[in-house]
């Protein structure tokens, strides 16, 4: 196990969300919601989100996924 966990750092945890968001939502759909955000929350866990462009109405892809071991908790869309 790598000292600050699999997902150690925003690129990869951005990565991770993306891989599971296409099949799911689209890669068309998906690659509209760029920039991509990540944060660490207090519990190792990592939210990803998309930005919903100014031009558009709706909501945008989110996730959360543990640092330790890259295990997606949570996946939905705000819409």
């Amino acid at each position: 196990m790598p000292k600050g966990g699999f997902v150690g750092d925003e690129k990869t945890a951005v990565a991770i969300a993306v891989a599971v968001w296409n099949p799911i939502y689209g890669e068309n759909e998906i690659s509209t919601q760029k920039p991509y955000t990540a944060t660490l929350l207090s519990d190792n866990t990592w939210h990803v989100c998309g930005t919903l462009p100014v031009d558009r109405l709706g909501g945008v892809a989110n996730a959360v996924i543990a640092k330790r071991d890259g295990k997606i908790l949570s996946v939905w869309h705000t819409q």
